[in-house]
């Protein structure tokens, strides 16, 4: 029998499988750098707070005012008389179109994330001939400009509402398909490269030799992992729904348009009521608003999730 012994290094070298101390900076975390640099770093980070709050401010002290007392000598003064009139007649004007934006903005979110994860699972894990060149052709669909489709989008979607049994399709339901359409070729993107880097090739393996086909793979294992793609493709596609208006203009009007277009209206005229005017702009602006405060943390991880492998 032969003795084995285990010789140590010398001292003060590291072996193969040693990982060396870290050396401490003698800063917390986030404090690195001189004291000029960080107070450079947060007086930029308090400007740039500064300057998003200030319109905000604005819109909410007029949006309590009575019509008489605005004026641009009084713009940023608090008003002498709080009055929710001009809330009132913001949300007598705009709660229908309300309604009409929130059916949009989720139906738009729902399907084309749906429709994008189908289209990414296909293009990131099952090649065919010819894979590259349509995911390309896909891609160009995300530069077309809106403003050069307009003019033969809209003949087109008249051309279908004209036929019989499509009469129904009008005001948001043209919308819906319209950025169903347009959607598709970002969220196909997003899910491609989160599939391609998140799901190993080894569980689909597996899955096929269980017997699974595409879409037993696809709807088994593939979609309960697909929660951080649906995160941002559906908060992407709702905001861009919602803040649509060239799509509104071209397409509805004002008894079937969303809230952009109702707000347009609202503020249109040659004796704005700027009160009623600034509450319906914080009203449409709050569903996003609330969309990004209370799940930006799972966009932005969405965004990270998949990016490596």
């Amino acid at each position: 029998m032969t003795a084995t012994t285990n010789t140590a290094p010398p001292a003060g070298a590291a072996g193969p499988d040693v990982i060396p101390p870290r050396v401490s900076t003698g800063h917390a975390p986030g404090t690195e750098g001189t004291v000029a640099g960080r107070t450079l770093r947060y007086g930029l980070l308090i400007l740039f707070v500064i300057v998003i709050i200030i319109p905000l401010y604005v819109l909410f002290v007029t949006s309590f005012k009575r019509s008489a007392d605005v004026n641009a000598s009084q713009a940023w003064t608090f008003p002498s008389a709080w009055s929710v009139g001009g809330w009132r007649a913001a949300w007598d004007a705009l709660s229908p179109a309300l309604f009409r934006s929130v059916i949009l903005a989720t139906s738009v979110a729902v399907l084309s994330a749906a429709l994008g994860s189908l289209n990414g699972f296909v293009f990131a894990k099952w090649r065919f001939p010819g894979a590259t060149t349509i995911f390309t052709l896909f891609l160009f669909g995300m530069f077309i400009p809106y403003q050069a489709v307009m003019i033969p989008l809209q003949g087109m979607l008249l051309d279908v509402q004209a036929t019989p049994g499509f009469s129904w399709f009008d005001g948001i339901a043209k919308l819906v398909a319209v950025h169903v359409i347009f959607g598709i070729p970002i969220c196909t993107l997003i899910f491609r490269n989160y599939y391609a880097t998140a799901v190993p090739n080894e569980m689909l393996e597996a899955a096929k030799v269980d017997g699974a086909g595409m879409l037993r793979t696809f709807r088994s294992i593939v979609l309960p992992l697909s929660a951080p793609g649906f995160v941002v493709t559906m908060i992407w596609q709702f905001t861009s729904a919602w803040n649509d208006f060239l799509f509104a203009l071209f397409l509805t009007n004002r008894n079937t348009g969303p809230v952009t277009y109702a707000l347009n209206e609202l503020a249109g005229g040659q004796n704005p009521d700027y009160p009623s005017i600034m509450a319906g702009v914080l009203l449409a602006s709050l569903p996003t608003l609330l969309v990004y405060i209370l799940l930006g943390r799972y966009f932005i991880g969405g965004l990270m999730s998949g990016s490596v492998k």
